[in-house]
């Protein structure tokens, strides 16, 4: 059996939960729970914010732990070895993207926490492929949010080809934002951080960012055209993006990771002209994940995090509901 924590339907506090796994796939592997990162995602599909959601359902996409077992036919990793989960816990092996290694397009996959039970548990299970090993030297506490917040910021930086000459902003100082900063910098570009907040801006210049600008003052923004080949935007709020595009060189791009719900208010004139472009993406393959891990050891890369244990998993959500963050929440064992 495995003790888990779930939601009974949209929007509960979450109840200790119990249920039968059953037989071990051949392909499967079954993961021990010793940390697992709290995501916004996690509350959207508590409260069925997406229409996803099916109850109960046991959150949780940010898994780190050790291997407990594995399926007979299970060769990439070996029970005991450290190993991360993200956002996806199986592919369907068919399509051509599965095929090329752009598992994450996958239109057929199984994401953790969207019809399977995810790591607000002691065990969570899933395809091997969807299982990443951690290098040594990565900080076990801090790493659960990078197999989701972290590679979907580190993405764009490989599907994109952005270059360390290249200067990049970032919209939003948060939870996936202060990451990005981080990595951005390590990748050798000079690093801009948009944000709307004062006391943020010492902390962002420490996180990586090499200037800051006031994304409340319509006049900087102005100021600002013509400067940045990307802007990575991680907020889920309308701003006014005509005026972001303004500050892009021409051939620059618009990137969101950021969930912002409403639709994008774009002149197109501003595309055209400057032959810029406006674009979006998920979160990386395996291959990908496992280049950002690599690549955050080296860097010595962590997301900043504040832990909760897991019996305090209520205690997290209500802070996260807060937005009172800094900038990653936890739960440990």
């Amino acid at each position: 059996m495995i003790n888990a924590y779930a939601a009974t339907e949209p929007g509960a506090k979450l109840e200790a939960y119990q249920y039968d796994p059953g037989e071990l796939g051949e392909h499967e592997v079954e993961i021990e729970v010793h940390y697992c990162g709290i995501c916004h995602s996690d509350l959207s599909m508590i409260d069925n914010e997406w229409g996803l959601s099916e109850y109960p359902l046991v959150p949780g996409h940010e898994v780190v732990g050790k291997v407990a077992q594995v399926g007979e036919r299970v060769t990439e990793v070996t029970p005991g070895q450290v190993v991360g989960l993200g956002w996806h816990s199986d592919y369907c092996h068919q399509c051509a993207h599965c095929h090329s290694g752009e598992h994450n397009l996958c239109q057929e996959s199984t994401m953790t926490i969207v019809g399977h039970h995810g790591g607000f548990a002691d065990k969570v299970r899933a395809d091997a492929t969807s299982v990443i090993p951690i290098p040594d030297g990565v900080d076990l506490k801090s790493a659960g949010p990078l197999f989701c917040g972290g590679i979907t910021v580190f993405n764009p930086l490989t599907q994109f080809n952005i270059k360390p000459t290249d200067k990049v902003a970032v919209i939003g100082i948060g939870g996936l934002g202060h990451m990005a900063l981080q990595f951005l910098n390590a990748w050798g570009c000079e690093v801009t951080a948009f944000t709307s907040s004062e006391a943020k801006k010492q902390e962002a210049l420490e996180l990586g960012a090499h200037h800051t600008l006031n994304s409340r003052d319509e006049k900087t923004l102005e100021e600002a055209a013509g400067q940045f080949d990307m802007i990575l935007s991680t907020v889920n709020v309308k701003l006014d993006w005509n005026l972001y595009l303004n500050t892009l060189k021409p051939k620059g791009r618009l990137h969101f990771v950021g969930a912002a719900l409403e639709p994008l208010d774009i002149n197109v004139f501003n595309l055209i002209m400057g032959q810029r472009s406006v674009s979006g993406s998920p979160v990386g393959s395996p291959a990908t994940i496992t280049e950002m891990l690599d690549f955050s050891q080296r860097h010595g890369i962590k997301p900043m995090v504040q832990t909760y244990k897991f019996d305090q998993v209520n205690e997290a959500l209500d802070q996260l509901r807060s937005g009172d963050v800094r900038y990653r929440l936890v739960l440990e064992r």
